[in-house]
């Protein structure tokens, strides 16, 4: 153990040797990391590219690398998992710098597909999908993975540009082109080709149609 693992890792009342990975996470993120080592325990070690899977901490957001180690019968004796800070590749600053709640804005989002990582400007953004843990990001491409659960994106987008209107769904403003209401049900749709109406929560109703500039009810 290097002198840095010494100070980010619990060596002192909780040891970290000889213990899951899984431990040291909340509950909400075992289920993610148990995942990705599941998959990478799967992998040929000699042609296989590394799992990767981006996760979201304050300030940060950090994507993460992670390989089996085999012995020379190829069973699993280990993983090494390797960090990579990208929150500078993938955010903008906009909050005072003494503010201790500092919340960096994302200004791209990191997407994973085929074991490769992806960025994708916010701009581009259509809406996103909660998928329970992970989040699909529609763009004018198509759909898109994201690892990153809708929380943590919602935290992170610009409340100006972005509205979550449902527990499952966070939409661009500016890609809204219709508000309509069926029954005591109200929905979205946007541009491009989306192929249903997004649903509206009761309770943001009022705050969607103020954000529409839309000064009446429908």
């Amino acid at each position: 153990m290097n002198d840095y693992a010494r100070k980010v890792l619990p060596i002192g009342e909780k040891q970290p040797f000889d213990k899951l990975v899984s431990s040291f996470h909340p509950e909400r993120s075992k289920s993610k990391v148990n995942f990705l080592l599941d998959q990478a325990s799967r992998c040929p070690v000699g042609n296989e590219t590394p799992m990767a899977m981006i996760i979201n901490i304050p300030e940060q957001v950090l994507l993460i690398k992670v390989t089996r180690l085999a012995n020379h019968l190829g069973a699993t004796t280990g993983f090494v998992l390797v960090f990579y800070d990208v929150t500078q590749v993938v955010t903008q600053d906009d909050a005072p710098v003494d503010s201790q709640q500092r919340n960096r804005r994302l200004s791209r989002i990191p997407m994973v597909a085929n074991h490769k990582v992806a960025f994708v400007d916010t701009a581009d953004v259509l809406c996103l999908e909660s998928q329970a843990h992970y989040t699909r990001i529609l763009t004018p491409d198509g759909f898109h993975f994201c690892n990153l659960s809708i929380s943590d994106l919602a935290s992170r987008l610009d409340p100006a540009q972005f509205m979550r209107v449902h527990r499952c769904f966070i939409v661009n403003l500016q890609a809204v082109v219709e508000l309509g209401r069926e029954g005591s049900k109200t929905h979205i749709v946007l541009r491009g080709k989306h192929p249903a109406p997004i649903p509206v929560s009761r309770s943001e109703v009022a705050q969607l149609r103020a954000a529409l500039g839309l000064m009446k009810r429908i």
